[in-house]
């Protein structure tokens, strides 16, 4: 992992802060930098793009009525 530190335009910095901040699970700015920094170099071809996300649903279910809705909140308590 390589450490810097980066000086970004204010209206970056302001639409960053507000994408983490209408997530219901906040992510880390350097999180949600790094997301945006990899689907960039994917969407060009120097970095490989991550193949679907493939879930297989539990045979009984979880038990919980409102994941469908609230799974932020589940995935966050991980």
């Amino acid at each position: 992992m390589k450490r810097g530190a980066k000086t970004i335009p204010e209206d970056l910095a302001k639409a960053a802060q507000g994408y983490i901040g209408a997530r219901l699970a906040q992510p880390r700015f350097t999180a949600a930098d790094e997301a945006a920094l990899r689907q960039y170099l994917a969407e060009r071809g120097y970095l490989p793009a991550k193949g679907p996300l493939r879930i297989t649903p539990a045979k009984r279910g979880s038990g919980r009525r409102d994941v469908s809705q609230a799974h932020d909140r589940y995935l966050a308590a991980r």
